[in-house]
C-alpha cells in the first residue's frame, strides 16, 4: 500500500501516539472506501450504566455514525450483547445512512445487517443452558457477596459485581469459582469492568472482526473499545498490521481498564470522546 504520512487538517482530529497508529489514521483518511470503522457497545457507544438493560447508544452516537458511514466501506458494531439487543439499545435500525451496517453479536456469533434487519446465528453451546440452569444455586452455595446479580445473555450468562457493596472484592471473590464452574460445562470466563461471563470458547471480538475485517477487503480498520474482552480485537487488529492492513486501536477512557489505554493509539474521553472523534472523521473527508 506504501507509506503515508499522517497529516491532519482538523486540530480536533487527535495525533495517534504510535507510528502504526499514524499509519492507521493516514490510510483511513486517505481510502476511506477501504475502511472498515469497528466499535465495541457498552462504554464505547453506550456509557456504563449499573443495569445493562439500561444501556442506551449515546444521544450524538447515531448521528456521527450516519454522518460517517456513507464515506467509508462499512461499520460494524462488535459486543458481547445479542446482536438483537445491541440494535434496539443503540436505535441503529432504519437509521438513513447506517442502510448497511452490520451488528456482530455474540462476539460474531450472530450476525445482524441494515439490509436484511435479521439476526442470522449459529446453534448456542449446549453448556451454556447448563450454566444458566445451575447458576443461582451455586452463587447461594458459595456465600456470594450481596449485590451481586445475573445478567441472561442468550448464548452467554453474566455475573456483575457493580453493585456489591465493594464491587472489586467480589469480583476478585468470584473469579476462580466460576472459572471451574465454566470448565466444567466446556465454557469460560470472560472478565469486564465488574462483571464475569460464562461465554463458548473460540468466540471473541478478535476472531469476529478479523473474519469481517477480511470479508470485505478491507485495506485499514479503526477499532474502539472500551474493556478487557475489546483486547483480542486489539490483537487482532496488530496481526493485521503485519499483512498490510492499517490499523487504528482507539480506546474509550476509562480508569477501570489500564492495559486497553497502554495498548491503544489514541485515547478518548469515554463514549462523548468516541462520538467527537468520529465526527471529526466524518468532517474531516467531506
Amino acid at each position: 500500500m506504501g507509506d503515508l504520512e499522517y497529516s491532519p487538517n482538523s486540530p480536533e482530529l487527535p495525533e495517534p501516539v504510535t507510528p502504526a497508529g499514524r499509519e492507521g489514521l493516514a490510510a483511513l483518511l486517505a481510502r476511506p472506501g477501504k475502511t472498515v470503522i469497528a466499535l465495541d457497545f457498552d462504554g464505547t457507544l453506550a456509557p456504563i450504566v449499573p443495569d445493562p438493560e439500561q444501556a442506551r447508544a449515546h444521544p450524538d452516537a447515531v448521528p456521527a455514525l450516519a454522518a460517517l458511514a456513507p464515506k467509508v466501506l462499512s461499520v460494524a458494531v462488535v459486543t458481547g450483547r445479542p446482536a438483537g439487543v445491541a440494535v434496539r439499545h443503540g436505535g441503529l435500525a432504519g437509521v438513513p445512512g447506517l442502510e448497511h451496517l452490520v451488528v456482530l453479536g455474540h462476539y460474531g456469533a450472530e450476525r445482524w445487517d441494515a439490509v436484511s434487519a435479521t439476526v442470522h446465528a449459529a446453534e448456542p453451546h449446549p453448556g451454556v443452558a447448563a450454566v444458566r440452569a445451575e447458576l443461582p444455586g451455586f452463587l447461594d452455595t458459595i456465600g456470594a457477596w450481596r449485590g451481586t446479580w445475573i445478567e441472561e445473555k442468550g448464548r452467554a450468562v453474566a455475573v456483575h459485581t457493580r453493585r456489591a457493596a465493594d464491587p472489586q472484592a467480589a469480583f476478585e471473590a468470584l473469579r476462580d469459582p466460576l472459572a471451574e464452574l465454566a470448565s466444567r460445562h466446556g465454557l469460560i470466563v470472560e472478565p469486564g469492568r465488574m462483571v464475569l461471563e460464562l461465554r463458548p470458547p473460540g468466540m471473541d471480538k478478535g476472531v469476529a472482526l478479523a473474519d469481517y475485517v477480511r470479508e470485505v477487503g478491507a485495506e485499514s480498520v479503526l477499532y474502539a473499545g472500551d474493556d478487557l474482552g475489546d483486547l483480542p480485537a486489539f490483537a487482532a487488529v496488530e496481526k493485521l498490521r503485519s499483512d498490510q492492513v492499517r490499523g487504528l486501536l482507539v480506546c474509550s477512557g476509562s480508569a477501570e481498564v489500564v492495559e486497553l489505554a497502554e495498548r491503544a493509539d489514541v485515547v478518548v474521553d469515554g463514549p462523548q470522546g468516541v462520538v467527537q472523534l468520529l465526527s471529526a472523521i466524518a468532517a474531516q473527508l467531506g
